[in-house]
């Protein structure tokens, strides 16, 4: 999702409703849970082969052999 996609599929929602992030909890139900929001900044990204997906690199500490592609970080 790009932030124009984000933007506009956020512009006609009542503007006094809670914000959520929605992800697995990881227990045996597959519960989907949602946590608060409670930040949402520019940070850098990098494929983890590990995690197969993306994970939020520290620009102090990153690898300058990485691809790192600048993203929008919601927490």
């Amino acid at each position: 999702m790009k932030v124009h996609q984000l933007i506009a599929a956020l512009k006609d929602m009542d503007q006094d409703l809670d914000v959520r992030f929605a992800y697995s909890f990881g227990d045996h139900w597959r519960t989907l849970v949602a946590a608060k929001v409670s930040e949402v900044d520019e940070g850098l990204v990098s494929y983890s082969e590990y995690h197969q997906m993306d994970q939020v690199e520290d620009s102090d500490e990153r690898q300058d052999d990485l691809d790192v592609r600048k993203a929008v970080i919601i927490r």
